[in-house]
């Protein structure tokens, strides 16, 4: 049987033991933020963090100098700012020698910090702050915190909430921050409780009507509330865009900007112009920092930095007689993105694109999605009859809209956008992204633990594996993956992924003598096949941290990170190892795992077992435990009659108590080998009576020769009916198997389709196990016993004329008178 296990793995491993151990979970940070330009101590507060030695940071801009863990719940962290780092959050993970933790997003802004100082529940006892000021506190339950400012005539002010993004939660315990400015009698100005923007975070805009003070009200939007309801409230003069348009232009260019601002009298909004110098690489999402004498934005505007050519929308384009002509680079790539803004309500916007026959083309809507555009786009393309092709309001759960056709003829294509509810404004930007059709390759990380996007730590002296997922969009074949960027004493070991898989294990050593360490490590992976490499096709890996889960779980805040974090890790307590089978699983068959443990002096704990993953069609019992005491245990797993045929790479996960948490041990891959099916019977349905004996003739083809003896057993015979013979030899010649049936007297009548053969094929590598029915067998009453024939009728007598009617008395009367 081929092996799929490199021996330059099995060289350097006698076994492979690893342990995902107890991981540290980081609940809040102290101070929630830091000043760019400053150096600070971060207090980190969780669970499992005395062992803390490391923090990976996902973005540059900040350096960690000192890790010192306090106690088992606290570690304290010293961190610079870089004086130009933009303003904004900041992914950072604590790493620990028993692993990573969960990612949390640390505030960097401009303004000084001052911290929310009770009592200041009460409009009254507002705390004076100055301008130019964020504002860090917690709202507790029915919870408001006021703030005053005094400001001058037609001063302009900005107030952000940082509080859903600034949130951990993974059971519905949200904090959705409403704010409000008050005049001194009390009377709400302005308020905001969510913003297209910044989500379930609220903004707002304040011109002072006259000179004076004025409170600044924080609450959750419901009077909820509670402990981790920690916020950031930024109060100043900076400018605070709601839009940048265009929404993205090509990488290097220097786009010239329309900024859209709320004036802070109601909705209305006022521009400026800004320069903004884009990367020299795409971004999917690129962040847009505005500055201005008065102060720097404390959070980012969106947009989008690709090579496809920018058409950018001119009015009058309302009417489809009338489009903006589409700008495209090659005639035959009808490619481009097409930026504008439904300046109203009503407003309607039409592209006209140029296709040819046959070209597959994609149009994707950005606007709420990475835009955070108000806008709820609804797209229709046309044909060059200006007929209808197709629509898409929202995109599955993506409130953008999709949309894909194929040209028929040749000529002008007309892309309409408008909004849902046929609203618009100055703020409501968009960008569409047409492309042809062409190969796409996106790559993700399997979660072992549900909406958990944790690290992997690896064990020295041992492994620790993960499942890679592959969506391939326009194109098959096999793929190879590629790990860069690793800690250090940790090395990967990939397997091909086949045209027919969407996942594949990857499996990472660490040294016996490795280092602690830690790094992000990029995942990419290509197409094996020589012909599609003048395409240029790629994946890279794309891992979403859900920090915020509503109800039924929706991800309503996170971190898209496209790199994983990786680490060096203790050693696991124990050694575990799966035996490698030396027989194949063949389709609609059977067999036994077995997992051993060596353990550790002093390790005595149950070990509960689960697969990594389970190759296509094989289903695996992962309710097997290895109990205190022993040492092993049997793991049954089952291939249906589809099942992947081919070689498989199979680990088992190890979970154990540490006493701080759960730990995890992934075991050395055996190479499960799935076969088609050894033999095919072929089962009459047969009927007999009770108290009788019945022969089955069970056709059977031998599908391809085996080594060793197989017996056949017919199983699930009926209740009261008995086999002298059930278990047969079958040689390879072997076309058919008699077995007889005995019926009881007092067997159940009726028809039962439980009959099944099951093939053991035996020989000294193993045995090979398939099973295959459904058999049918129809148990019925005897037949009554024939009744004698009838006596004969006696011969026929004349019948004996009616009596005589008796005459009435008027009848005697007239007889008597003849």
């Amino acid at each position: 049987m081929k092996t799929l296990i490199p021996t330059t793995l099995l060289a350097v491993f006698a076994f492979l033991a690893t342990s995902d151990a107890a991981q540290p979970i980081v609940r809040r940070l102290e101070p929630l933020g830091v000043v760019r330009g400053e150096t600070s101590k971060l207090i980190l507060h969780g669970e499992r963090l005395g062992d803390a030695s490391q923090i990976l940071l996902d973005r540059d801009g900040l350096t960690v100098t000192e890790v010192k863990p306090l106690d088992d719940s606290r570690v304290e962290v010293t961190i610079t700012a870089e004086a130009d780092t933009d303003p904004g959050l900041y992914p950072l993970q604590l790493v620990t020698r028993s692993g990573i933790s969960n990612l949390r997003l640390l505030g960097v802004g401009a303004m000084r910090i001052v911290q929310d100082v009770e009592p200041n529940s009460d409009f009254d006892s507002a705390q004076a702050i100055e301008l130019n000021r964020t504002v860090e506190g917690v709202i507790k339950y029915e919870d408001v915190d006021y703030f005053s400012v005094t400001l001058e005539a037609d001063q302009l002010i900005h107030v952000e909430a940082e509080g859903i993004r600034l949130s951990y939660s993974l059971n519905n315990q949200i904090f959705d921050p409403y704010i409000a400015v008050l005049d001194a009698g009390k009377f709400e100005l302005v308020s905001s409780d969510d913003s297209s923007l910044l989500q379930q975070d609220a903004l707002l805009a304040f011109k002072a009507p006259q000179a004076g003070t004025y409170r600044i009200m924080l609450r959750d939007s419901s009077f909820s509330g509670h402990d981790g309801a920690h916020y950031r409230l930024h109060v100043g003069t900076y400018p605070r865009p709601i839009a940048v348009i265009p929404a993205g232009n090509q990488p290097g260019e220097l786009l010239a900007a329309t900024l859209v601002h709320l004036t802070g009298n109601g909705d209305e909004m006022t521009t400026t112009s800004a320069q903004v110098q884009l990367p020299s690489d795409s971004v999917d999402r690129f962040p847009v920092v505005t500055k201005s004498e008065s102060g720097i934005s404390p959070s980012p505007n969106w947009i989008r930095v690709n090579n496809l050519p920018v058409t950018i929308e001119t009015e009058p384009n309302d009417d489809m007689a009338k489009p903006n002509a589409v700008t495209i680079a090659d005639p035959n790539q009808p490619t481009a993105a097409l930026c504008g803004v439904i300046g109203s309500d009503n407003d309607i916007d039409y592209f006209a694109l140029d296709c040819k026959a046959g070209q597959k083309i994609l149009v994707k809507a950005f606007a709420r999605n990475i835009l955070r555009s108000p806008l709820d786009t609804v797209v229709n393309c046309y044909g060059p009859d200006r007929k209808s092709l197709v629509g898409n309001d929202d995109n599955g759960r993506q409130p953008d809209s999709f949309a894909e056709f194929t040209a028929a003829a040749d000529g002008l294509h007309i892309i309409r956008i408008t909004d849902s509810l046929r609203r618009g404004g100055p703020a409501f930007a968009y960008r569409i992204e047409a492309r042809i059709a062409e190969p796409v390759l996106g790559l993700d990380r399997k979660e072992m633990d549900r909406d958990e996007a944790l690290g992997v730590a690896v064990p020295r002296g041992g492994l620790m594996a993960m499942m890679v997922t592959a969506k391939r969009e326009y194109f098959g074949g096999e793929l190879k993956l590629d790990l860069t960027d690793l800690p250090a004493g940790i090395t990967a070991t990939t397997f091909p992924m086949s045209e027919s898989a969407n996942e594949v294990p990857v499996f990472l050593s660490a040294a016996a003598d490795a280092a602690d360490g830690a790094s992000l490590v990029n995942v990419s992976a290509v197409p094996t096949n020589p012909a599609l490499a003048p395409l240029g096709i790629a994946g890279n890996l794309s891992l979403r941290h859900r920090l915020m889960l509503g109800q039924n779980r929706v991800d309503m805040w996170g971190y898209d990170s496209n790199r994983l974090a990786v680490s060096v890790a203790d050693a696991a307590p124990f050694k575990v190892f799966v035996d490698q089978p030396g027989t194949p699983i063949v389709r609609s068959g059977s067999k036994e795992l077995k997992v051993r443990i060596e353990r550790n002096e002093g390790f005595e704990g149950e070990v509960s077992l689960v697969t990594l993953y389970n190759p296509p069609g094989v289903g695996v019992n992962n309710g097997r435990k290895i109990a205190k005491g022993k040492n092993e245990v049997l793991i049954p797993i089952t291939a249906n009659g589809g099942a992947a045929i081919g070689n498989w790479p199979m680990a088992m996960i190890a979970r154990y108590d540490t006493g701080k948490g759960q730990g995890k041990i992934v075991t050395l891959p055996i190479t499960l080998e799935v076969q088609d099916s050894a033999f095919k019977f072929e089962f009459p349905r047969v009927a007999g009576e009770l108290g009788t004996e019945l022969p089955l003739a069970v056709g059977v083809e031998v599908m391809r020769p085996f080594i060793g003896t197989c017996e056949v057993e017919l199983v699930g015979i009926p209740s009261g009916v008995t086999c002298a013979a059930s278990k047969q030899t079958v040689a390879p010649e072997t076309t058919s198997i008699l077995f007889p049936l005995t019926i009881a007297a007092d067997a159940k009548v009726g028809t039962h389709k439980t009959l099944h053969c099951v093939a053991t094929i035996r020989s000294d590598a193993g045995d090979i196990v398939q099973t295959q029915g459904v058999g049918e067998i129809r148990v019925d009453q005897p037949l009554p016993p024939k009744v004698d024939a009838p006596a004969a009728a006696p011969e026929s007598v004349p019948a004996a004329p009616p009596a005589a009617k008796p005459l009435s008395r008027l009848e005697q009367l007239r007889q008597m008178n003849k």
